[in-house]
């Protein structure tokens, strides 16, 4: 069988139907890995507010233990100047 040389306009008219078949098959694709995209982005968005709240409630969590350090300290020395007042006053030193 001997291949054609020439193509005429009913074949290059098939072709090009069919080349045009095909890239709407692959814009149909692209428009579904789109879809999926935006789901992504949609997933991204929540993780970043879930972080965003998780942020905030660690700064919280951070001051109350700062102040609560803060607390123990002070009342830790208070005692020990109460302790040391009253063995001052006793004569104990």
């Amino acid at each position: 069988m001997v291949p054609r040389q020439t193509w005429n306009e009913e074949r290059l008219d098939h072709f090009e139907k069919r080349v045009d078949e095909r890239f709407d098959r692959v814009d149909e694709r692209f428009d579904r890995v789109d879809k999926c995209f935006e789901l992504v982005d949609e997933r991204f968005d929540r993780v970043e507010a879930d972080i965003r709240e998780m942020r905030s409630d660690l700064k919280q969590m951070l001051r109350t233990m700062v102040q609560g350090v803060i607390a123990i300290c002070t009342t830790m020395s208070a005692g020990f100047v109460a302790i040391l007042c009253a063995l001052i006053g006793a004569g104990g030193f």
